[in-house]
């Protein structure tokens, strides 16, 4: 199996919105975002899937030395996957302090797995969430440099999206990223994520956090770029994907503790293939 194509199966098998997004892309910019989605989801594993703090300490050590021989002369990286980011920063200007983000981003769930208020937990949600963003742009390609803030808001958008899914398994796992801050205000506990106690307390709170990911998603609209409407089609895809995540999370009155909510392949695809069509005729 060829690099790319190790990258490309590793998105695919994950089930992700990001596949959906990228299969509108020409080939060369979409083999590009495989290994940087795949470099995300193999640093993230090496947190999540792991037990030895000291092993995943080292594992992240060791990521950071091939993001390092990515952009430096010298021998290439060895792991395949860190070898496809190569080519990727290599054909287009990725911006390394992201990927190292990143890196810090999977490091935090190892040091903090509590945040007091939303503004302690944006810095987390930039490093997991808006780096990737501006990876992702600088291979779509643009000319706005509003482009940015459009990356930084929608990342953190999808980001708090993903919080609201996952509250019960997070918690599960001894990180519980909803604020300490809401939790009082709203009289729900950590417990009560934990065992997946649904009230209407909880429901509460749950449209607390909802209508804060709507803010973001509305400052990333406002900061949307419309002249590069063609080249970051598939962010847009990304974005309307989680969008509707967050409303079918809303639908079901945040009853994230039964089953994952997720949105059906066929309205992925829908999505997709709207947006697609509604950039290439925008002027």
């Amino acid at each position: 199996m060829s690099l790319g194509s190790l990258s490309a199966t590793l998105t695919r098998r994950s089930r992700s919105n990001f596949y959906y997004a990228f299969l509108t892309l020409p080939r060369p910019r979409r083999e590009a975002l495989y290994a940087v989605y795949a470099f995300c989801r193999t640093v993230d594993d090496a947190v999540d899937l792991g037990g030895d703090a000291a092993a995943q300490r080292e594992a992240l050590r060791r990521w950071r030395e091939d993001v390092a021989r990515c952009f430096e002369p010298g021998p290439p990286p060895a792991p395949p996957i860190a070898r496809q980011l190569q080519s990727a920063v290599r054909a287009f200007p990725i911006p390394r302090a992201a990927l190292e983000a990143i890196i810090d981003g999977c490091e935090m769930d190892l040091e903090r797995v509590r945040y007091d208020t939303a503004e302690d937990l944006y810095p987390y949600c930039y490093r997991v969430a808006s780096a990737v963003g501006l990876c992702c742009i600088e291979i779509f390609g643009y000319t706005d440099p509003r482009a940015r803030d459009y990356a930084v808001q929608l990342g953190t958008a999808l980001q708090l999206t993903n919080i609201m899914r996952d509250v019960g398994v997070d918690a599960r796992a001894g990180r519980v990223y909803v604020p300490r801050q809401d939790l009082k205000e709203f009289g729900v506990g950590e417990e009560d994520l934990i065992e997946g106690r649904y009230s209407d307390r909880f429901s509460r709170l749950m449209a607390h956090q909802a209508s804060r990911a709507r803010q973001f998603y509305a400052a990333a609209r406002a900061s949307y770029p419309r002249v590069d409407a063609r080249s970051l089609v598939a962010a847009e895809i990304m974005g309307r994907i989680y969008y509707a995540l967050l409303q079918e999370i809303e639908r079901r009155r945040f009853r994230v503790f039964d089953a994952r909510i997720t949105v059906p392949a066929h309205r992925k695809v829908a999505i997709a293939l709207r947006t697609w069509a509604a950039a290439r005729v925008r002027r």
